[in-house]
């Protein structure tokens, strides 16, 4: 434990900033989750709204540093390449 007190100060917002931070980790799962759970339903249209809803997800979280944004414009890129091969599989 921290003998001085703005060290202790510090651990206990340490603390708190590691709880948001591990939301906001949680809720961007999450926002990917439910992009895979429409693609795998095999409707491009329902993936593509879904996708367009949880985007702005990804982008805050990478505005607020929870993650590098070159690892949510991966993300965002894997996502979109599965969206757009749902309509090259039905045109085929």
């Amino acid at each position: 434990m921290a003998n001085i007190k703005s060290a202790a100060k510090r651990a206990k917002q340490a603390v708190k900033q590691r709880a948001h931070n591990m939301a906001q980790r949680t809720e961007l799962r999450t926002a990917i989750k439910k992009i895979v759970a429409a693609v795998a339903k095999g409707d491009q249209a329902s993936a593509q709204a879904v996708f367009q809803a949880q985007v702005g997800t990804i982008d805050s979280i990478a505005d607020k540093k929870i993650i590098h944004k070159n690892k949510a414009a991966r993300h965002k890129s894997r996502l979109t390449k599965a969206i757009k091969a749902l309509g090259a599989s039905a045109a085929a």
